[in-house]
């Protein structure tokens, strides 16, 4: 596969991850039954169609006379015979290698993404009747890699659902299936993020908030007109303080506090900010020598680890290397 392919199935995925709006009923229940038949099963006899992932649950764990749960049989044993023989042929570094170019990218955002929904859920029992659920459309990580290696026919039926449909619960006699989100914001690193309203949204109301992958409740930022630096400091929860922080302005809250800066280099400088009950805010202030568009250069304030001493080894651990071996060409 050349690079241009590549790059195009993994945008495919990657719009299947995070599509919203309604989802294509015919082709999901079209893909189960597919997956159902591949399984060696007969057909489920019906479709319980919900909204949320939260209404999925809810009906799961109330569903009594829909027979067992085929998971294992529709999804895990199909999942891991078509992994075996992949990883039989290319090998660990192979089978490694490639995960890294296709499933790995979108991992990470759509296992946060998971994981953020099963804790929305909030009662343990409905979080565990998550768990005999089939993915969908968040599945896509896995699916890509199959798809790249020319090994997903065995898994047609699962990719033609998650290309459909949400989450979904197969019984022996029921499939409970869930449409996608109608919302999801999300900022560049991928992490679910909105100000004005809910990061994930479901049509039944079941929705996340969050500023940059970090949970808020309904209406936080809202409710921050007047924001002072004394109202961050009151602020008990950690990490709404440090969202209060970040829609604050970091170089506002040290002006107006009056703070000293721990360090200063060539490379930019060095603050710290000490909150009660938290490990300290530790950042560099660095200013782009690429300037912008109307001639102005811009300042950034990037987080280091608390233990940082001087604005050159800031600067260096977020390049990756130690700050003996920062030896910038030119900065940007």
């Amino acid at each position: 596969m050349d690079a241009l392919d590549h790059a195009s199935l993994l945008l495919a995925w990657q719009e299947t991850a995070f599509a919203t709006g309604p989802a294509d009923r015919p082709r999901a229940e079209a893909g189960i039954t597919a997956a159902y038949a591949a399984a060696g099963l007969p057909a489920p006899g019906r479709f319980v169609w919900v909204s949320s992932p939260a209404e999925g649950a809810r009906a799961a764990a109330a569903l009594t006379d829909a027979g067992g749960s085929v998971r294992d049989a529709v999804r895990t044993r199909p999942w891991e015979r078509a992994r075996a023989a992949a990883a039989a042929e290319l090998g660990p570094s192979g089978w490694a290698a490639a995960w890294a170019r296709t499933g790995a990218p979108l991992w990470e955002q759509t296992s946060s993404l998971v994981a953020r929904i099963r804790q929305g859920l909030g009662d343990e029992e409905l979080r565990a009747a998550t768990l005999d659920a089939v993915l969908g459309q968040h599945d896509a990580p896995w699916l890509a890699l199959f798809d790249e290696l020319g090994r997903l026919e065995p898994l047609a039926g699962l990719a033609e659902a998650a290309r459909a449909a949400g989450w979904w619960w197969p019984r022996e006699r029921a499939v409970i299936v869930c449409e996608r989100p109608a919302e999801l914001h999300r900022d560049e690193p991928g992490r679910l993020h909105r100000g004005d309203g809910p990061a994930l949204a479901y049509p039944d109301g079941f929705a996340l908030h969050s500023w940059r992958g970090m949970p808020i409740p309904a209406g936080f930022v809202s409710s921050l007109e007047g924001l002072t630096p004394a109202r961050i400091g009151a602020e008990e929860n950690a990490e709404l303080r440090r969202v209060m922080l970040e829609i604050f302005g970091y170089d506002r809250y040290l002006a107006e506090t009056g703070a000293q800066p721990l360090h200063r280099d060539e490379t930019g400088v060095l603050w710290r900010i000490d909150l009660a009950g938290d490990e300290p805010i530790v950042m560099v202030e660095v200013v782009n020598s690429t300037p912008e568009p109307d001639g102005t250069s811009r300042t950034y304030y990037l987080r280091v680890p608390p233990g940082t001493a001087t604005a050159r080894a800031g600067v260096a651990w977020t390049f990756g290397v130690s700050e003996a071996d920062y030896h910038p060409q030119r900065e940007t």
